[in-house]
């Protein structure tokens, strides 16, 4: 199986690419975010090229290791009908970033693009808020080998789409998944919206073709739709080539170059790709590939970890904010910038359970607190009456009252139910309100059972 994809995103900015209107096209009524630019009246001319946008599109083409077009970049009229476009023709730009790299594949281009309206078939309507938002395509080598290559790609791109705070990420996501099978004829599956989605749609594509090819049928080159609540694709049409489309470039519109001042600025600046972070923390911490993976998850946790780390352990720092942070995080359902959790809180709270004024379970209770709270840990801990680690004389009255008050659990274990040993553990925890060292009691315990 050979795949590439075509992916497109809308690119974060408070106005279209051609003209001053909004962009919160899902918050508006329908229709109310348009003007006579983007619904292309007859007279109508675009503005200049969104500054914003282009920046955006250059930022994500650097984070993806492309190449920066040197000559003349414009915009083309890309033609075909159909009702979410007013004007006959969609604007896309020849590319502005090649020959880039994403975890071993090859990015062919970047170029950007404008959307175009939202046609409603089951309501016989169109809204035209959307079109005109700017988009960045990004369009692959057929690099990828299976399904699953194609869901980790998809995932990785994602992360530095999020990375680069010019994109909206996975919401506003429409792939076309190309796919080949044993040398034969290309299949596109178009206008996918979702990483899970592009995923099924391979896997039954793979299955259809190989079935098709083991009965001796021909491969067509063709336009397939993906159907997500059957999990199926079905043809649209015979596959166009370029030359379907009639480009021409947009006389409306001038030409646009990068210059080097600016590409090294926009260089500069940006933030570390993920998957160049994941590698360096690996190097510079000491981290397995699957924990440094999950504190580059977010920019402001990535961010977080290494301002920490200046303090705290990062071996130590890593299992707390793997582990710990983000069961509280997931549980609640936030981002680590949305749960207002800050750097030196993590530190505080760290250093107390480093220097034994918490217990390892004590601190798992009050990290469950931090989010949306301005209280330093130590504050948490001594509203819940936590501070402190109780001596050995103590955990080895409760582990003896725990045991005396749960004889099927003392029955249980001796019968080798190891569940029976956790539930004990949790009772000393009760009896000491989380101030027994979890380790010890465990083998408080055994001795006595």
């Amino acid at each position: 199986m050979k795949c590439g994809l075509e992916i497109h995103v809308q690119l974060e900015t408070d106005s279209k690419l051609f003209c001053d209107c909004r962009t919160n096209y899902q918050d508006a009524p329908a229709n109310t975010n348009i003007c006579h630019v983007c619904l292309n009246q007859p007279g109508a001319k675009p503005f200049p090229t969104n500054e914003k946008a282009l920046e955006g599109a250059l930022k994500i083409a650097l984070m993806l290791d492309c190449k920066i077009a040197d000559d003349v970049t414009y915009f083309m009229r890309k033609h075909y009908n159909y009702p979410d476009l007013s004007s006959g023709y969609q604007r896309t730009s020849v590319p502005i970033g090649y020959e880039g790299d994403l975890n071993g594949v090859r990015i062919r281009e970047v170029h950007m693009e404008e959307d175009p309206g939202q046609y409603k078939p089951d309501l016989g309507i169109v809204d035209f808020n959307r079109s005109g938002i700017p988009l960045i395509e990004i369009v692959t080598e057929p690099d990828m080998k299976s399904p699953e290559e194609a869901r980790a790609f998809l995932r990785e791109l994602i992360r530095v789409l999020e990375y680069s705070g010019n994109a909206r990420g996975e919401g506003t996501m429409r792939a076309d998944v190309n796919i080949s099978l044993e040398g034969g004829k290309r299949v596109e599956i178009k206008n996918i919206n979702s990483i899970k989605g592009a995923y099924k749609a391979l896997k039954f594509e793979m299955i259809r073709q190989k079935n098709l090819i083991k009965r001796g049928v021909e491969i067509t080159q063709e336009t397939r739709a993906f159907l997500e609540a059957q999990m199926i694709t079905v043809s649209m049409r015979l596959k166009e080539g370029a030359e379907d489309y009639r480009y021409i470039p947009d006389p409306d519109l001038p030409p646009m170059m990068a210059e080097e001042e600016q590409v090294e600025g926009i260089r500069e600046n940006m933030p570390e790709p993920p998957h160049i972070k994941v590698k360096r923390f690996m190097e510079q911490y000491g981290l397995a590939e699957e924990p440094a993976k999950v504190l580059t998850s977010e920019l402001e946790l990535a961010d977080t970890f290494e301002k920490v780390v200046k303090d705290v352990d990062p071996q130590f720092a890593a299992l707390w904010m793997r582990d710990e942070l983000k069961r509280v995080l997931y549980y609640n359902k936030l981002s680590f910038a949305e749960s207002q959790i800050t750097s030196k809180q993590i530190v505080e709270l760290l250093q107390m359970v480093q220097k034994k004024e918490l217990t390892t379970k004590a601190g798992q209770r009050v990290i469950e607190n931090m989010p949306h709270n301005s209280k330093s840990p130590k504050e948490i801990a001594e509203e819940m009456g936590l501070i402190g680690i109780v001596n050995e004389d103590d955990v080895l009255k409760a582990a003896q009252q725990a045991i005396e008050e749960n004889p099927e659990a003392v029955s249980d274990y001796h019968e080798g139910k190891s569940a029976a040993l956790n539930f004990l553990v949790g009772q000393v925890m009760r009896l000491t309100r989380g101030k027994a060292e979890p380790g010890r009691t465990v083998e408080i315990l055994k001795e006595i059972l």
